[in-house]
């Protein structure tokens, strides 16, 4: 199960972007949003986000 994604905590910092080793995480309308298929579920993104508004 590719990484998710609360909508209501992400503040749109863009450390997950930056965490993320094959880009699959962008910004958009400032909040960070998982691109389909693309997730490889190796967690880099959970442990940099700074509101905990990810998980797998």
């Amino acid at each position: 199960m590719a990484a998710t994604i609360n909508q209501e905590t992400c503040v749109g910092c863009g450390s997950c972007v930056d965490a993320c080793p094959v880009s699959a995480i962008k910004i958009e309308n400032d909040k960070a949003v998982v691109a389909d298929g693309e997730c490889i579920e190796c967690g880099a993104c959970v442990g940099s986000c700074p509101t905990e508004a990810i998980s797998l």
